[in-house]
């Protein structure tokens, strides 16, 4: 019976279960009770009242006593089967229910004499039911006690049969699929049915019940290890998806810091180990079917994390389809809002309306709106967590294909003009992109070149301060930056038209679009709903298009890398390499030890690979090189003998080095064999198969590991501590490691102490010691020690410590005094063996060189007798060290900001991470701006304000515009006459409102990167001369590497990532503004629900701010350690391969991997923690918005246009406010690299002015050469006890003066006070009558000479290295060179004086090196030089020379000698020797040598 209903006007409104109209039918039960309509709806109530009258109780009881004895997280360990699928069908089922309870109340609502609660009311109890179900399945299955589930068996029985019947029932009454409430209660049926099926398999699955033996389950292994703290994985369903186990993280992180302990262990299936046999799996798996190449990487990459990428795409697919759902039902809510539809259907005695009449009522829409935002922000989090930013090529072409469809559905052919302007738009932001890739390049290179000078500058200051080349190195890296930001200037306008693409985009397309939509047609529909929905459809289509760039940018990259990546992994493999066998009755077979794929020489004869039994290794007819060019090493033929100490020796370059990397396999083998035998040769036929063992090697420039000095010399090995203080002693390091902050405990490396090279040598020798291996190859461990301490390693580690044990080792050395201990000697020229065997062999065989030998030996010993134990090179290392500390713990004690600031190298050290969880840094970000001066600022923030309220004005207008043309077709239809509405005005004010808007974008986008650029400039200009000012005392208590990080990170993060996240922040804030104002103006009463939902964001934004600042530098610090694991592991790849630790550090690499896997993951799920609830509350505002905005419609006659715009702003409410959280706590933690600029910014400099101007000074001062010392105290601070103490001196014009004493006694101090590099408190030095405390620092320094006792070069030439100041000509130059014994070797280089020299010097030895500083001293032409130890790293012979040059071509200027060996200064016309800061003894040499009771006699006499 289908009846149109009309109500009475006098009836009165009344609530009954069936209702009370006269004559109702609702009561009927003539045919039956099951025939009626609402006794089928109270039937359906009883299900529903048992489960909730069965769980409440059990609910409230708890679960203690059934719960699980295993300790594990209980609220995370899923039990049953199908859990995933009944939280879905769970989820399905409530959001049908919502559907059934607004089509009652839809129904009920066309009737107005009565409440028909039957129609909604067994809805809303199914509603309640279905959520008090899954939150007792919850309970149920943490506490593991699954024989409660039987109440939910007997629910979904029950329910299922209920809503059978009434399904059936309708079906009997002819009411069909046409009708909604029919289709809503078959899927119900359907849902029910289903979750049924779940139930029984978990009977099944856990025999619960109906079995004997119920099944017994063990919790998962990561829920047992309590250290896992990442529950993602382990969840149900709701609380992956809303990050709900992440609440009591994020809130506890404002309690108690966030660190390593406190995310404790990444779960088993995501530990890099995991994932790395995953990977290697799949490659493996492809080598037999995919030729190598980069299509090999990618399908791997696809057979090993394909699925997890697919189910990101899936999540990512059904997010942008739901994204559809906002414009359409805006259109919906504008289009019908003023609709009445009255049409009802009476069938069973009850309402029933269609589905077409459901979905036309604005309120229904509302919600579908809503809830269809929350699955949509869901989906999108999800496909974010899963793999960000996977499948964006895919998300771009689905939006805009949908996107275009719906706006021809909108606006007809006039939408193709749109889609067409987005073409055209695309190949710009296709340009644009691949311009910001290429300007970011070249940004990279030139910013790589700038930080390499800088490393230059600060690791060579000292050297630039006494020679008053500072700005010179200043000036060079200020060159370099301005090509910087001329490259970073092309970068930020790529950037504003990039930003402008997509602020601006909007305007034109829906300008361009309703020029031709209202000009194509006179009936064009231009209404609210038409226009807003167009509005917002643009606005997906446009940020696709937005993404292009970075999608370019990602692919270009990911190409790039995986064909690198491709090339490193088809290169040759190293490993063990099977020699051929030999057909010979020993039955033996060898093994090479080689590392790279060799070209065995077919003629080679048999006899050649044959093992002595007495030799420990051998290499026989070896040819070896290091690339593929002539060989290195050629027709090597040798044997080191089981247990004996074997030497090699011969002259610089000879390829000593290279034969033990040979005889390691690191070098490529062109021919030849590399045998390594058994240590006895009793075995060698039972090892056929044995490889190489582990050789303890100490490389020629000494590796250290970023560790404590403990470690460094164990090794990996277990301690033994009597072993290691044999090896302590005998590498004489007990006296440094005394002087250590924390003893052996201290921290070494890159990020802890600087050490001296002596000290790395010895650290480095003394692992080789430690180490229990039979063989140790020690590659010329003496270079960077002094004779004493040589013949202590010697005597005590190398002819004790390794002959007890019976080790064989071998020896690269150039002292030949030692030669004598050799049980075997290897001599070497020129990349071939000279000759080998016994010293008396070699006597024998080769008389020359022999004598040659015994002529060098003879002098060291010369040397050995006149040295002195007292001042040794290691008392130097101890004293710089000893100074370092007591600076630094006396600048720790100082409480002023200033120093404050400057001890920010806590910032970089691994064990303290910076915490300032205070407020937002305001004072950071007022530094900031007012670097950039207030017009820009000005500019900056009136640009933005103007912008964004055009953008605003723009909407507005088109709501007006929409809502008049609205009221024209109104009035046209109702006075039915023609009156006709000309769009005219409207559209040429909306054209010039969108070309202001397009104007200001522009603007506003290059006035933020343009004050970011200038505030770059101004703070790396303004550091940079800090820096270089700064007194020494800085770079003494600072490590190298934090003032450093100033320069990289800090000024990477200040040029490219702040003036983005403040331009994104500054945006985002405002449209969230002019957003909620524009809701707040069309519907006021939305002002009452903001203030709730304002005070949950905040709450939100506080706790997330913090747990976010803590993860982002957890994640940078646990970063630094495994770049640095990495870095270190390939610098030491030759000891570690050696040493066969390659397993190990493998390990410790994989380790790292996962910490800051570990923290990168909780930082992931906090931003999604922090969306999915900032999406959730938009999804509120859009709601209330929408309601409101009915409301206000149907009641207040709000124009549709307000409510089309109103909604319009909502829709976009939660991506602002996401946008705006997540730059908001960006910006934080990037203001820190302002922060610690800006402390470093407070380094008071050194007084550069003097009383006496640079005229005042007289040209060529000093010409003499006459110092007068008065009085003199001297202290390297303030709050430091003085180190020279009342000093008084003279020193004649063209003198030659030593100073001698022990450590501590205030040489170096007395040299660096000539400089001003120390305070001169009291006293003065008079230079030719010139007091120099009054003359300018530059002036001074730059008129004396001084060599010091660490040889310093820059990368460049040879030339500039020598005069930086390009002042001398190249007859000064080659002069210079000529005096400093190095003309024929700069002569023999491609450029002569324009040779490279590269970084820190690298390609000459440490000898050359040494004579370049002597060679720059003498180019300089000073009257007085200073000498600080120079000598103390160049050879005998080489000194010897040097000392004569010094006599002759310095015999008229005056030259202190600061005595390293004491005899040096024994031709010295004056001897100065000191003692704790003041002047002991003070006379000529020889009258001091003449007094038995002199200290400097003693020193001469000590060792004798």
């Amino acid at each position: 019976m289908i009846s149109r209903y009309k109500p009475s006007p006098g009836s009165t409104m009344s609530l009954a279960f069936c209702g009370n109209e006269n004559n109702s039918v609702a009561y009927n039960v003539d045919g039956g009770v099951l025939n009626n309509g609402c006794f089928l709806d109270a039937l359906n109530v009883v299900p529903h009242v048992f489960l909730l009258f069965i769980t409440f109780p059990i609910l409230f009881i708890g679960w203690g006593s059934q719960s699980s004895k295993v300790h594990i997280h209980h609220s995370t360990w899923l039990h049953f089967p199908g859990h995933n699928l009944r939280w879905l069908l769970t989820f399905v089922l409530l959001f049908i229910l919502v559907c059934e309870i607004a089509e009652g109340i839809v129904s009920d609502g066309y009737v107005y004499q009565s409440l028909h609660l039957h129609l909604y009311m067994p809805a809303g109890l199914a509603f309640m039911a279905g959520i008090t179900s899954i939150v007792y399945y919850h309970n149920i299955e943490t506490s593991n006690f699954p024989k409660l589930l039987l109440a939910l068996l007997i629910y979904w029985v029950l329910a299922f049969i209920m809503k059978t019947i009434k399904f059936a029932k309708y079906t009997e009454h002819g009411i069909g699929p046409r009708q909604l409430r029919y289709c809503i209660t078959g899927l119900l049926v359907l849902l029910y049915g289903l979750l049924l099926a779940v139930e029984i398999n978990v009977i099944l699955g856990r025999r619960y019940m109906c079995f004997a033996n119920p099944t017994e389950v063990k919790p998962p292994e990561d829920l047992q290890d309590l250290g896992v703290r990442f529950l993602q994985p382990f969840v149900n369903l709701l609380s992956k998806a809303t990050y709900w186990w992440m609440n009591t993280f994020i809130t506890s992180a404002h309690r108690r810091p966030i660190d390593l302990k406190v995310i404790g262990k990444l779960p088993i299936a995501m530990r890099a180990l995991t994932n790395y046999i995953k990977l290697r799996k799949a490659f493996e798996d492809q080598k037999g079917t995919a030729p190598q190449g980069p299509k090999w990487i990618w399908q791997a990459l696809r057979k090993a994390f394909g699925r997890p990428l697919i189910l990101s795409i899936t999540f990512r697919f059904l997010a942008d389809l739901l994204g559809f759902a906002g414009p359409l039902c805006i259109s919906g809510i504008v289009h019908h809002i003023s609709k009445d539809n009255r049409t009802i259907q009476q069938l069973l005695g009850i309402y029933f309306i269609s589905s077409k009449e459901f979905l036309e009522n604005a309120y229904v829409l509302a919600v579908l709106l809503f809830f269809a935002l929350l699955l949509q922000r869901t989906f999108l989090q999800a496909s974010y967590y899963v793999a960000i930013e996977t499948g964006i090529n895919l998300r771009g072409a689905i939006q805009i294909i949908v996107g275009v469809i719906l706006l021809y559905y909108l606006l007809g052919i006039s939408a193709l003009i749109g889609a067409t302007v987005i073409a055209v738009l695309a190949p710009v932001q296709y340009f644009v992109a691949t311009k910001l890739s290429q300007t970011q390049k070249s940004t990279l290179e030139y910013s790589s070149e700038r930080l390499k000078k800088t490393n230059e500058l600060l690791r060579g200051i000292k050297l630039l301060k006494l020679y008053a080349w500072e700005h010179i190195f200043c000036d060079s890296v200020e060159e370099t930056r301005g090509k910087e930001l001329t490259s970073l200037q092309a970068f930020a306008l790529y950037t504003s038209i990039s930003s402008m693409t997509l602020c601006c985009s909007v305007p034109p397309l829906i300008l361009q679009t309703f020029v031709v939509h209202v000009h194509i047609s006179e009936d064009a529909d231009l209404s609210p709903a038409v226009a807003f929905a167009s509005l917002s459809l643009f606005h997906i289509l446009v940020t696709p298009l937005f993404l292009l760039s970075s999608v370019v940018r990602s692919t270009v990259k990911a190409l790039v890398s995986v064909q690198k990546l491709s090339e490193f992994f088809s290169s040759d493999e190293i490993g063990d390499e099977q020699e051929p066998r030999a057909m010979l009755t020993s039955g033996s077979s060898n093994h090479n030890q080689n590392r790279y794929q060799a070209v065995v020489k077919a003629n080679l004869c048999l006899t050649c690979l044959l093992p002595e039994p007495a030799s420990h290794f051998q290499i026989t007819c070896g040819y070896f090189t290091w690339t593929d060019g002539p060989p290195t090493l050629s027709n090597v033929d040798i044997k080191i003998p089981f247990g004996k100490l074997t030497m090699i020796v011969g002259q610089v370059g000879c390829g000593k080095s290279s034969l033990l990397l040979a005889a390691l396999g690191e070098m490529q083998r062109v021919s030849g064999t590399v045998t390594w035998n058994s240590l006895t040769p009793l075995h060698v036929l039972s090892i056929s198969g044995r490889k190489r063992g582990a050789v303890a090697y100490a490389s020629q420039k000494p590796w250290m590991l970023n560790a404590t000095v403990v470690e460094n010399i164990t090794f990996e090995m277990p301690m033994i501590k009597s072993r290691y203080k044999a090896v302590v002693e005998a590498c004489s390091l007990q006296p440094d490691i005394d002087i250590l902050p924390q003893g052996d405990q201290t921290e070494i490396g890159e990020r802890g102490i600087i050490l001296s090279g002596g000290q790395k040598q010895r650290i480095s020798v003394a692992r080789a010691l430690y180490q229990q291996t039979n063989v140790v190859f020690l590659d010329d461990p003496f270079s960077a020690l002094d004779i004493h301490l040589s013949d202590h390693l010697m005597q005590d580690g190398i002819l004790k410590l390794l002959r007890e044990e019976k080790r064989t080792v071998v020896l690269v050395t150039h002292k030949l005094q030692y030669l004598p201990h050799a049980d075997w000697i290897i001599a070497m020229k020129d990349g071939t063996i000279q000759t080998e065997g016994t010293l008396k062999d070699i006597q024998n065989s080769e008389p020359d060189l022999f004598d040659q030998w015994k002529t060098l030996m003879h002098r060291q010993d010369q040397e050995f007798e006149t040295e002195t134990v007292a001042e040794s090179m290691t008392d130097l290392e101890r004293k710089n060290l000893r100074r370092a500390m007591y600076s630094r713990e006396a600048a720790r004690t100082e409480e002023d900001d200033e120093e404050e600031s400057v001890e920010s190298d806590d910032d970089d050290n691994l064990s303290q991470v910076m915490r300032q969880r205070a407020t937002i840094p305001w004072r950071s970000c007022g530094t900031y701006l007012s670097s950039a001066g207030f017009l820009l600022l000005g500019l900056l923030l009136l640009s933005q304000l103007l912008k964004h309220s055009l953008m605003v004005a723009i909407d507005y207008w088109l709501a007006h515009w929409t809502s008049a043309s609205v009221m024209s077709s109104i009035k046209r239809l109702s006075v039915l006459q023609d009156c006709g509405f000309s769009h005219s005005w409207y559209l040429s004010v909306f054209s010039v409102l969108c070309c202001l808007g397009i104007v200001l974008c522009l603007a506003t986008s290059v006035a933020v990167e343009w004050t970011g650029l200038k505030v770059a400039k101004e703070l790396h200009q303004n550091l940079l001369n800090k820096i270089i000012l700064a007194p020494m005392r800085l770079f003494e208590t600072t490590p190298l590497g934090s003032i450093l990080n100033r320069f990289s990170t800090d000024t990477n993060t200040i040029d490219q990532h702040i003036p983005t996240t403040l331009e994104c922040l500054s945006r985002s804030t405002l449209l969230c503004v002019s957003a909620l104002g524009v809701i707040s103006y069309v519907t006021p009463v939305f002002l009452f629900a903001l203030l709730p939902l304002a005070v949950t964001c905040y709450f939100i934004q506080k706790y997330f701010r913090v747990a976010s600042r803590d993860l982002q530098q957890l994640e940078d610090s646990t970063q630094l350690p495994l770049l640095s694991h990495f870095s270190e592991t390939v610098e030491g790849l030759t000891t570690i391969r050696a040493l066969r630790y390659e397993p190990r550090f493998r390990q410790r690499l994989l380790q790292f991997t996962d910490a800051n896997n570990i923290a990168s993951l909780f930082l992931t799920a906090a931003n999604r923690w922090l969306e999915v609830r900032m999406e959730y509350i938009g999804a509120c505002v859009v709601l209330v918005a929408a309601v409101a905005s009915i409301t206000n419609s149907l009641y207040n006659q709000l124009s549709t246009g307000l409510v089309g715009l109103g909604l319009t702003y909502a829709l976009m409410v939660s991506n602002y406010m996401n946008w705006m959280v997540r730059n908001l706590a960006d910006m934080e933690v990037q203001l820190g690299s302002v922060k610690r600029i800006n402390g470093l910014l407070k380094t008071e400099p050194e007084n550069y002015e003097g009383l006496l101007t640079v005229s005042q000074v007289p040209d060529g001062w000093p010409r003499e050469g006459e110092i007068k010392i008065q009085n003199l105290s001297v202290r390297y601070d303030t709050t430091l006890k003085p180190v020279l103490k009342n000093v008084n001196a003279h020193v004649s014009p063209g003198q030659k003066v030593g100073i001698c004493g022990r450590t501590g006694s205030g040489k170096s101090s007395f040299s660096l006070a000539f400089f001003r590099m120390v305070d001169m408190f009291e006293g003065r030095i008079v230079i030719d009558n010139i007091d120099i405390s009054k003359l300018p620092l530059q002036t001074l320094r730059s008129r004396l000479s001084i060599i010091l006792q660490d040889p310093i070069l820059f990368s460049g030439t040879i030339r500039f290295n020598l005069d930086p100041e390009m002042k001398a000509t190249d007859e000064m130059l080659w002069e210079a060179l000529e005096i400093a014994q190095l003309k024929p070797v700069v002569k023999s280089l491609p450029g002569g004086l324009d040779a490279t020299v590269t970084e820190g010097g690298e390609n000459f030895s440490q000898g050359q090196r040494q004579l370049f500083c002597l060679a720059r001293a003498f180019v300089r032409k000073s009257s007085i030089l200073i000498m600080d130890e120079a000598t103390a790293s160049i050879d005998m012979a080489t000194e010897s020379i040097l000392q004569k040059v010094v006599m002759t071509a310095f015999a008229d200027r005056t030259v202190v000698t600061i005595a390293h060996r004491v005899h040096t200064i024994l031709n010295a016309d004056l001897v100065i020797v000191m003692k704790r800061g003041i002047i002991l003894e003070y006379d000529r040499p020889q009258a001091l040598l003449e007094k038995e009771d002199s200290v400097f006699a003693s020193f001469v006499r000590a060792d004798k």
